[in-house]
Protein backbone atom coordinates (compact mmCIF):
# COMPACT_ATOMS: atom_id res chain seq x y z
CA UNK A 1 0.00 0.00 0.00
CA UNK A 2 0.86 3.66 -0.75
CA UNK A 3 -0.32 6.05 1.04
CA UNK A 4 0.04 9.80 -0.40
CA UNK A 5 -0.85 13.34 0.32
CA UNK A 6 -1.01 16.64 -1.41
CA UNK A 7 -0.22 19.98 -0.65
CA UNK A 8 0.93 23.54 -1.62
CA UNK A 9 -2.63 24.08 -3.41
CA UNK A 10 -4.12 27.97 -3.00
CA UNK A 11 -5.66 30.81 -4.74
CA UNK A 12 -3.17 32.54 -7.16
CA UNK A 13 -3.58 34.86 -9.88
CA UNK A 14 -3.10 34.15 -13.27
CA UNK A 15 0.68 34.41 -14.52
CA UNK A 16 1.52 33.06 -10.92
CA UNK A 17 3.39 30.43 -10.22
CA UNK A 18 2.44 27.14 -7.80
CA UNK A 19 4.43 24.48 -6.26
CA UNK A 20 2.42 21.53 -5.25
CA UNK A 21 4.23 18.57 -3.32
CA UNK A 22 3.37 14.94 -2.58
CA UNK A 23 4.10 13.09 0.68
CA UNK A 24 4.13 9.21 0.08
CA UNK A 25 4.43 6.82 2.73
CA UNK A 26 3.98 2.61 2.77
CA UNK A 27 5.70 0.86 0.37
CA UNK A 28 9.51 1.95 -0.17
CA UNK A 29 9.30 5.27 -2.38
CA UNK A 30 11.76 4.32 -5.48
CA UNK A 31 9.33 0.98 -6.09
CA UNK A 32 6.74 3.19 -7.95
CA UNK A 33 6.56 5.93 -10.27
CA UNK A 34 4.54 8.69 -9.82
CA UNK A 35 1.72 11.54 -11.72
CA UNK A 36 -0.24 14.23 -10.95
CA UNK A 37 -3.02 14.75 -12.28
CA UNK A 38 -6.27 17.17 -12.16
CA UNK A 39 -10.14 17.64 -12.62
CA UNK A 40 -11.97 20.55 -13.19
CA UNK A 41 -15.62 21.54 -12.09
CA UNK A 42 -17.78 19.41 -14.73
CA UNK A 43 -14.52 17.90 -16.26
CA UNK A 44 -13.07 14.31 -16.44
CA UNK A 45 -9.99 13.84 -14.59
CA UNK A 46 -6.68 14.75 -17.13
CA UNK A 47 -3.14 13.98 -16.89
CA UNK A 48 -0.85 16.06 -16.03
CA UNK A 49 2.75 14.86 -15.76
CA UNK A 50 4.40 11.99 -14.75
CA UNK A 51 7.73 10.86 -13.74
CA UNK A 52 9.49 7.47 -13.41
CA UNK A 53 10.82 6.02 -10.10
CA UNK A 54 14.35 7.15 -10.76
CA UNK A 55 13.58 10.84 -11.27
CA UNK A 56 15.45 9.92 -15.02
CA UNK A 57 12.35 10.53 -17.34
CA UNK A 58 9.33 12.73 -17.31
CA UNK A 59 6.82 13.61 -19.67
CA UNK A 60 3.92 16.47 -19.73
CA UNK A 61 0.21 17.08 -21.26
CA UNK A 62 0.49 19.47 -23.85
CA UNK A 63 -2.07 21.95 -21.71
CA UNK A 64 1.58 22.25 -19.27
CA UNK A 65 4.46 21.29 -21.14
CA UNK A 66 6.87 23.98 -21.40
CA UNK A 67 5.66 25.73 -17.96
CA UNK A 68 5.20 22.95 -15.23
CA UNK A 69 8.41 20.70 -13.80
CA UNK A 70 7.75 17.63 -12.37
CA UNK A 71 10.75 16.26 -10.06
CA UNK A 72 11.01 13.37 -7.02
CA UNK A 73 13.02 13.58 -4.14
CA UNK A 74 13.87 10.09 -3.16
CA UNK A 75 15.49 10.80 0.40
CA UNK A 76 12.37 12.56 1.26
CA UNK A 77 9.97 10.43 -0.28
CA UNK A 78 8.28 13.26 -1.97
CA UNK A 79 7.50 14.34 -5.74
CA UNK A 80 6.84 18.05 -6.34
CA UNK A 81 4.91 19.86 -9.13
CA UNK A 82 5.83 23.30 -10.12
CA UNK A 83 3.88 25.25 -12.25
CA UNK A 84 4.53 28.51 -13.78
CA UNK A 85 2.07 31.01 -15.86
CA UNK A 86 -0.64 29.49 -14.96
CA UNK A 87 -4.02 30.10 -16.37
CA UNK A 88 -7.91 30.29 -15.38
CA UNK A 89 -8.06 27.12 -16.85
CA UNK A 90 -5.24 25.23 -14.86
CA UNK A 91 -8.33 25.88 -12.10
CA UNK A 92 -9.01 22.27 -10.74
CA UNK A 93 -8.09 20.10 -7.59
CA UNK A 94 -4.76 18.44 -8.35
CA UNK A 95 -3.96 15.04 -7.24
CA UNK A 96 -1.01 12.84 -7.37
CA UNK A 97 -0.73 9.33 -7.90
CA UNK A 98 1.29 6.35 -7.87
CA UNK A 99 1.69 2.81 -9.08
CA UNK A 100 4.11 0.08 -10.74
CA UNK A 101 5.73 1.12 -14.02
CA UNK A 102 2.96 3.86 -14.43
CA UNK A 103 5.20 5.71 -16.33
CA UNK A 104 4.79 3.36 -19.16
CA UNK A 105 1.62 1.30 -18.55
CA UNK A 106 -0.15 4.64 -17.29
CA UNK A 107 -2.37 2.96 -15.16
CA UNK A 108 -2.12 4.22 -11.10
CA UNK A 109 -3.21 1.99 -8.56
CA UNK A 110 -2.94 5.11 -5.54
CA UNK A 111 -3.94 8.41 -5.23
CA UNK A 112 -3.83 11.42 -2.89
CA UNK A 113 -6.82 13.28 -1.53
CA UNK A 114 -6.61 15.99 -4.13
CA UNK A 115 -5.49 20.16 -3.43
CA UNK A 116 -7.54 22.40 -4.99
CA UNK A 117 -5.86 25.16 -7.26
CA UNK A 118 -7.63 28.28 -8.37
CA UNK A 119 -6.54 30.55 -10.77
CA UNK A 120 -7.81 34.16 -10.76
CA UNK A 121 -7.62 36.19 -13.85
Amino acid sequence: QVQLVESGGGLVQAGGSLRLSCAASGRPFTSYDMGWFRQAPGKEREFVAAITWSGDSTYYADSVKGRSTISRDNAKNTVSLRMDSLKPEDTAVYYCAAGDNSYYTRKYDYWGQGTQVTVSS
